[in-house]
């Protein structure tokens, strides 16, 4: 755990978050500020700076964020019309938290990827 984590903070319970799902290694959780009707956040539990990092380190871990991420988009009732699953990587790709998050992006068309 990084203690200056806000990520690593959630999953030690010490700041509070609306909980969608959670196993042995994964947390999953709504996003405070929504960029879609559904926009969830599904985090490993040990901290990982980046999507890069925990795939060279742990690429199980990854796959179980990957599955995370699918359960959480079938629970939410997304599969039908369709999700989007982000991971921002770095500055430049806008990252904020720097804990490997990926983002569940659903519940209406969210139109282009990227911005101009």
């Amino acid at each position: 755990m990084d203690t200056d984590c806000l990520f690593c903070r959630i999953v030690a319970g010490e700041i509070p978050a609306t909980i969608v799902r959670e196993t042995a290694t994964t947390l999953a959780f709504r996003d405070i500020d929504p960029k879609a009707p559904t926009h969830v956040l599904v985090i490993p539990k040990e901290h990982y700076a980046d999507v890069a990092t925990l795939a060279q380190g742990d690429p199980g871990l990854a796959g179980e964020v990957l599955a995370a991420a699918a359960v959480v988009a079938e629970d939410e009732g997304l599969l039908a019309d369709g999700f989007r699953l982000m991971f921002n990587t770095g500055p430049n790709a806008g990252q904020e938290v720097f804990h490997v998050h990926a983002h569940v992006f659903g519940g209406a068309p969210l139109g282009p990827m990227l911005c101009r």
